[in-house]
């Protein structure tokens, strides 16, 4: 391997380390170079949040520095010479593994979205949101792991919607706090419900409602996505359980405290995240443990 590509790669997985959370986990139930890749993957989502949410900068600054890491994307996909940290090995990933460079520019797209958030009036729009910011990463993800059947790229993005309703539901007060509100506008008025109720912590009969249908249509999703399993080559297989077994734990979590999303941040034990990726490491057909 080229030297400056592989010191890229050991960027990416220093950074997937330090901040993957309930990504890195999961990572380390596929052989090496798919792990390898797997951070390359997740650097490309990291730098991309991390330019649309620094706070430090405005809007106006956020949306440029997207617009110079579209640049740079678009210069690695060309075969150019990379200057971000991470972009060599973004570059050799997308390459060896031929991932439509469309998925990449979708969550960079995604993200722009959060820059002037205006929420989103049905769950329609919704998923469309969850398609660029996390879909898009899903059907990235399965051309790493390798999969049998053209199904396996719509199950992908069932996944990808379930994590990231999970992750709406769990970060509702400090989106709110900062001016994202991502339920739909219409759930908040079926329940009547507001998005200042929510700004301001209001944890009520009507909030649990609320929540009881949004935990609902979630495990919905990840039902239909757990069906990716037997579609993927079987690196693939412990990896998608592991996230799934993650992010489900994650979903039952929040159902178990009452929804009370507001007090503190729910997350899962660095010792509950291992304990679900070595089972699915030790028993790789195991099947997804749903939510």
């Amino acid at each position: 391997m080229d030297p400056a590509v592989a010191e890229s790669f050991r960027y990416c997985r220093g950074l997937a380390r330090r901040t993957g959370r309930n990504f890195y986990f999961s990572f380390l139930t596929l052989p090496k170079p798919l792990f390898l890749d797997m951070c390359a993957l997740y650097a490309f989502m990291r730098v991309t949040d991390d330019l649309g949410d620094d706070e430090s900068r405005s809007p106006v600054q956020r949306q440029a520095a997207l617009r110079s890491w579209r640049g740079e994307l678009e210069s690695i996909l060309a075969g150019e010479p990379a200057t971000h940290p991470a972009a060599a090995a973004v570059g050799d990933m997308q390459r060896r593994h031929a991932i439509p460079a469309d998925y990449l520019r979708a969550v960079i797209s995604g993200v722009e979205q959060d820059l002037h958030p205006a929420g989103f009036e049905t769950f329609t729009e919704l998923t469309d949101y969850c398609y660029h910011v996390a879909g898009a990463v899903g059907l990235s993800c399965i051309h790493i792991w390798g999969f049998t059947d053209t199904e396996a790229k719509d199950r992908a993005v069932d996944c990808g919607t379930a994590f990231q309703l999970t992750n709406i539901l769990r970060d509702l007060r400090a989106d709110a706090q900062v001016g994202r509100v991502y339920l739909p506008r219409e759930d908040l008025q079926r329940f009547d419900y507001s998005a200042d109720d929510l700004r301001n912590g209001v944890r009520d009969e009507r909030f649990r409602r609320l929540m009881q249908f949004q935990v609902q249509r979630a495990r919905s999703y990840f039902e239909r996505g757990a069906a990716l399993h037997p579609l993927l080559a079987r690196p693939g297989r412990p990896i998608l359980a592991s996230m799934i077994g993650i992010y489900g734990r994650l979903l039952r979590t929040i159902e178990r405290r009452d929804y009370d999303v507001f007090s503190q941040r729910i997350e899962l034990s660095k010792r509950i995240k291992l304990t679900i990726a070595a089972c699915h490491l030790l028993r790789p057909t195991r099947r997804p443990v749903l939510p």
